[in-house]
């Protein structure tokens, strides 16, 4: 998939996992990048990482996103480098207390942070990136959403909650923007080989999906053939492009 070198994609969480394998994917497209991360190490490994890999610029602002100052700083100085916003994506998240307790052991604190960094962070950035999408009246939200953000599962606690958020914020903002050519649609990437899975699941005993091999889905939602799709669930392991 060829995308137009001159798109401006943001991606959150990008020093790991699903947000690093997303950049280095949207780097091999020749994009302008803007990443953000709470470790600023890991995030400048993968600034230098893109940008061999073909990236037009990488903008790299460590960020703790639960701060709306931090969020207003990150989009300003991407505003500020590349003029605007073209494609947002919402991965940021973690996980809370390893293992998850149940509903009724879960600490206060560790519940308000999940949410704050889940579910409250997307809609900050959200808004900030949507008054200059809707003065060019294009763009695209990506969220990450997940099968916990589905059904509710025991155990799963305030993870679980904050990607059930997710998906309402998501069909909400869709519904909202209807009447412009803003679209905001959500991935569920489904079980990866990552560092918050052998968190969540650190007994697993089956194979898991490579990170690297589902950023399709969100290419094809970053490019011109999604233009009208909005307000819609995809599984990114199931994910089929139609010709």
């Amino acid at each position: 998939m060829k995308l137009n070198k001159e798109k401006v994609v943001m991606i959150t969480g990008a020093s790991k996992g699903l947000g690093k394998a997303l950049t280095l994917a949207f780097a091999t497209e020749g994009v302008r990048l803007a990443i953000c991360s709470r470790t600023a190490d890991e995030l400048n490994l993968v600034k230098v990482e893109a940008e061999k890999m073909g990236a037009a610029e990488v903008l790299a602002v460590p960020t703790d996103l639960s701060k709306s100052r931090e969020v207003e700083r990150f989009v300003g100085m991407t505003e500020e480098a590349y003029g605007r916003v073209d494609v947002l994506i919402n991965n940021a998240s973690i996980l809370g207390p390893s293992p998850m307790p149940l509903l009724l052991d879960y600490p206060e604190e560790d519940f308000a942070q999940v949410l704050r960094i889940n579910a409250i962070s997307p809609f900050l950035v959200t808004r900030r990136v949507l008054p200059g999408m809707l003065q060019r009246n294009h763009g695209s939200i990506i969220n990450l959403t997940s099968e916990a953000g589905n059904v509710g599962y025991a155990g799963w606690g305030a993870y679980g909650i904050s990607k059930f958020a997710v998906e309402g914020l998501t069909e909400t903002w869709a519904d909202e923007l209807s009447s412009t050519n803003i679209r905001v649609n959500m991935v569920d990437p489904g079980e990866m080989d990552t560092e918050m899975h052998r968190l969540a699941v650190p007994d697993c005993d089956y194979p898991l999906a490579k990170p690297e091999n589902l950023v399709d889905v969100f290419l094809y939602l970053a490019s011109e053939k999604s233009v009208g799709i909005n307000g819609k669930r995809f599984e990114a392991q199931a994910f089929e492009e139609v010709e």
